[in-house]
């Protein structure tokens, strides 16, 4: 395959400036600052065949992503956190690469069941497991629980013994650090919803209940930071303060762990100032940290599991939109309004999560009298169809090409969190999800249709 032909003018910017090449997928061909091709298909042609907006991932980055962190942590275990896109065929090839997989849900659990991943291979998180997930979960025989409450390993232990098992669990600790991303991302202080807190004492009591337990069986720990992290001494710090747990617990009780799980939350490229470690940086950090403390407290290195989710598929991602209106309002802004919106993508509303904007596909001819075009270079607000002010996709956007009302403009990095998050908000169906490689184009996920939404929805009138 012939190396991707990137020309972003001077570099495509969503506001902070920079070049956009650190967020395309491998494929992507970018000539005169438009996408013009992604996995050897031409994004028109994808448009026309499938409809806007689309979600489109590329293979050839979605498999990579996988196999280098299976390199990069050739010594522990990866776990895709299913979260950031729990599709059947996703699943299956996470499976296909070595990966295990990370279920949050009854619904994640059945995706991953039918995705053939064996079930010694998931593993079950969730801050609010119900008796039937964790019967589910049991009767499936996964291959670790991670206990998140005291609730739980009470509900835990009953299910346990109605089937007279022993469950491995992992307990989720709350290790008291700040990941320095934004508060609704971040998982890893000590006021949090998820896990046992460090600092308070409750990680040790929770230990305790389990080390006692007849039906449960603790072969490690879990922590997480965050997400969108990209500074490695959180993750380094973690496995530090978790080697410290892991040594009250044998000096404790004599039980020494061999499985700790420091979760995911590695940045990656959704904005041209982004720098994320690399996976081989990642990797060297944790696994010198982990190493070191082991063996400053006298105990093995215990096995180490991650659980990467946006960045293994948020970069394999992009979202084909049509512009529709184009709005310039004089010593203001001006506006750009796609065709999807904050249903397809409810992440820069939630949190502010920018992605970097491409126009793409063939340029236009010279637009008829009226009809507007945005320069390059000029800021835009790019914004969804819905009725809502707050429908807003990017702000102070600067493209790297001219854009005219109905061309293409591809927001990059977008594989993680928009399908998992997307909504009906007026009633628009969720688009497509189509995996593009060596020039075929697979549907993952097919577009829903108003039918779809009204077929589950029975008629009040009588017959």
């Amino acid at each position: 395959m012939s190396p991707p032909r990137v020309d972003l003018l001077g570099g495509a910017s969503s506001g902070a400036g920079g070049d956009l090449a650190g967020a395309l997928p491998v494929t992507a061909v970018v000539e005169g600052g438009r996408l013009r091709a992604l996995g050897g298909l031409d994004v028109e042609e994808l448009a026309e065949r499938f409809a806007t907006p689309l979600w489109v991932l590329d293979r050839a980055t979605l498999v990579g992503r996988m196999r280098a962190y299976r390199e990069a942590f050739a010594d522990g275990e990866v776990v895709y956190a299913s979260k950031a896109l729990c599709l059947r065929g996703v699943l299956e090839l996470a499976e296909a690469e070595g990966l295990l997989v990370d279920c949050a849900t009854g619904g994640e659990l059945t995706t991953a069941e039918a995705a053939g991943v064996a079930p010694a291979r998931i593993v079950l998180h969730g801050n609010n497991k119900s008796a039937a997930e964790l019967d589910a979960a049991v009767a499936l025989g996964v291959g670790r629980i991670v206990v998140d409450s005291f609730s739980e390993l009470r509900r835990l232990e009953a299910v346990a013994a109605a089937h007279g098992r022993t469950v491995d669990v992992h307990l989720r600790v709350t290790p008291g650090i700040d990941a320095h991303t934004h508060e609704f991302v971040a998982t890893g202080q000590d006021d949090s919803k998820f896990g046992f807190t460090l600092s308070s004492g409750l990680a040790h009591e929770a230990a305790a209940v389990v080390i006692a337990s007849e039906h449960l069986r603790l072969t490690g720990a879990h922590c997480h930071v965050g997400s969108q992290v990209f500074e490695l001494e959180a993750f380094t710090t973690a496995a530090r303060v978790m080697l410290g747990f892991l040594a009250e617990l044998a000096e404790a009780h004599g039980v020494v762990l061999g499985e700790l799980n420091l979760g995911g939350g590695l940045g990656v490229v959704e904005d041209p100032a982004d720098d994320p470690p690399s996976l081989e940086g990642y990797a060297a950090a944790v696994g010198g940290a982990l190493a070191a403390a082991a063996a400053g407290y006298g105990l093995p290195t215990p096995r180490l599991f991650v659980e990467p989710g946006r960045s293994v598929v948020g970069p394999a991602g992009v979202t084909l939109y049509r512009a529709g209106t184009i709005k310039p309002l004089d010593g203001l802004r001006t506006y750009v309004s796609v065709d999807g919106g904050m249903s397809d993508n409810p992440r820069y509303a939630l949190y502010g999560a920018a992605h970097p904007f491409l126009p793409a596909g063939a340029p236009s001819r010279e637009p008829a009298a009226g009809i507007p075009r945005v320069p390059a270079g000029t800021p835009v607000t790019i914004v969804g169809k819905h009725c809502e002010s707050g429908d807003v996709l990017a702000e102070g956007a600067t493209l790297a090409a001219d854009l005219v009302e109905d061309e293409l403009l591809a927001a990059l990095g977008t594989g993680a969190y928009h399908h998992a998050m997307a909504s009906n908000y007026n009633r628009l169906g969720r688009p497509a999800v189509v995996l593009v490689g060596d020039g075929e184009a697979v549907v993952l996920s097919r577009a829903e249709t108003v039918a779809d939404l009204l077929a589950r929805e029975p008629s009040l009138r009588r017959h």
